[in-house]
């Protein structure tokens, strides 16, 4: 994570910038054309202005549980002054109330396997409370596939996250596959990304 001049507040994630134009190759194809688009941990914030700056028809909802990362979406947004971006919100996945009552769309990058599993339920439930029949939840982030991992860097990045944080890991697709659909949600695309992650497109 890099901090930027402008202020301590800000932060720069070097992955952001990486994979910023393949997943809004995804989202500009999948999220509906106006409406509400709710970006659950939205990090550095960086994702939110450059999405929010090429969708002007969306109104892009950034939030996040931590409020450093919240102090540097305020600062990226108030430079970037875009009128569909709003002020981020204070949002734990694993809250059974969320800040926002519904939503046209729900987009999650990077956020289940650096997260105790818990927030991917949470994640999966909350979607299925807001969203209408139709609309898309969009995941991105490296998955296991049949119990293994796609990649050996995917396997030293999980054994990684597990030595820092016995709760966090990359995630069995299966699982977030069965536990959506117990929640209504249908995994209805699997698109190959960049770097040996994915693109999840569940529809409520």
């Amino acid at each position: 994570m890099d901090h930027l001049p402008g202020g301590e507040a800000r932060r720069s994630a070097p992955a952001t910038r990486r994979n910023r134009e393949p997943i809004f190759g995804v989202l500009a194809r999948v999220l509906p054309p106006a409406g509400l688009v709710l970006e659950v941990a939205s990090g550095t914030g960086e994702h939110a202005v450059f999405f929010a700056g090429r969708l002007p028809a969306l109104t892009w909802q950034p939030t996040d549980r931590d409020a450093a990362n919240r102090a540097s979406i305020a600062v990226w947004r108030d430079e970037a002054a875009l009128p569909n971006l709003q002020a981020p919100l204070l949002l734990d996945a694993t809250d059974e109330r969320w800040p926002v009552e519904r939503a046209d769309a729900v987009v999650c990058i990077n956020m289940i396997h650096i997260a105790p599993w818990a927030a991917c339920e949470g994640l999966l439930r909350g979607a299925a409370r807001l969203l209408p029949p139709g609309a898309p939840l969009y995941l991105y982030g490296p998955f296991r596939r049949g119990g293994r991992h796609t990649a050996p860097s995917n396997e030293a990045f999980d054994g990684g996250l597990r030595a820092e944080n016995r709760s966090w890991g990359v995630r069995d697709l299966e699982e977030v596959e069965r536990v959506a659909a117990a929640q209504g949600l249908t995994l209805a695309e699997i698109v190959e990304m960049p770097s040996n992650n994915l693109s999840l497109i569940f529809r409520r």
